[in-house]
Formats: structure tokens, sequence, C-alpha cells
């Protein structure tokens, strides 16, 4: 049962590679968008994160407080890339500020996944 929860968190991980690198291309490349593969790491990262919050057959217990500032900054990223692909579409750009940010946050919860206890 551990191996499969080491295989989940693995595949979080690719969620929010995805997510993080697709938004730092489109920085290298002064571009400043929002991408098809920026949804799609933020729906991996969400969905494996959904199943790494289940209690399942671990020894040790679950900080709820993590779980919940995670799912929070993930649900502020999903909505600043909703809000940067409707202006991207009706503009032909994201406000700078809105880029920025889910870069910012991205880093952010992947810094809390790793430092927090």
């Amino acid at each position: 049962m551990e191996t499969l929860r080491h295989v989940v968190v693995f595949i979080h991980l690719i969620g929010f590679a995805l997510l993080f690198g697709a938004w730092a291309v489109e920085a290298y490349t002064r571009r400043f968008g929002v991408t098809p593969l920026q949804h799609i790491g933020l729906t991996i990262a969400a969905v494996a994160g959904l199943a790494l919050a289940a209690p399942w057959g671990i020894s040790y217990e679950l900080n709820y407080a993590k779980i919940g500032t995670k799912l929070v900054i993930l649900l502020i990223i999903g909505a600043l890339l909703g809000i940067g692909q409707g202006r991207q579409r009706k503009t032909g750009s994201v406000p700078p500020a809105v880029f920025w940010l889910i870069g910012i946050l991205t880093a952010v919860n992947a810094a809390i996944a790793v430092i927090w206890r």
C-alpha cells in the first residue's frame, strides 16, 4: 500500500512540474500567457492531491491544516488560470499580475509540500 502511495506522490509531483514548467516556458519566452498544458498540470496535481488526502492505511496522522492550505492555494491557482485564459481570449494577453501570481503560488504550494511537516 505504501508503494502505491509513493506512486501517487510521484504523479502529484509530475502535475506540479507540468504546471510550473509550462509557466516557466511562458515566462522565459516572454509570451506571458496561459496554456492548455498548465490546465492539464493543475488537473493532475489536484486529482493526485485529493487521492493523497485520503487516509489509506497509513500509520501516521494526516496534517489536515496543510492539506487545506494546499487545496485553497490550488483553487486560487485554478481561478487565476481561468481568469487569465478569459482575458487572453478577449484581449490577446494575460494581465501581468495574474501571470506572475500563477507562478508564485505554484512555487509556494510546492514549498508548503516540502517544508511544512
